[in-house]
């Protein structure tokens, strides 16, 4: 399974979310850090889902790490997040 469908499986059964997009952004990082032939390195998350109602941005974040796993974290670069409650 490719990693991109590795974090909406997760995302989805953490957090029920009413909208969910994961978008591989590796291409556009070509040449850059982390930058891995094939992608699968560098993601934009786009999350709503009530779970994070009442959470600090620091604990919305932390919350989908540990949705993640630290194994599936370790495996991406970079991991661009835009959370809200709803």
């Amino acid at each position: 399974m490719r990693v991109e469908e590795r974090i909406r499986t997760k995302l989805t059964e953490a957090f029920q979310p009413t909208r969910l997009s994961v978008e591989d952004e590796s291409e556009r990082h070509r040449g850059h850090a982390g930058y891995r032939e094939g992608g699968q390195s560098h993601f934009r998350v786009e999350i709503a889902a009530p779970a994070f109602a009442g959470m600090t941005r620091i604990e919305q974040h932390r919350a989908v790490h540990a949705a993640l796993g630290a194994d599936l974290v370790g495996e991406i670069h970079a991991l661009a997040l835009r959370i809200e409650a709803g």
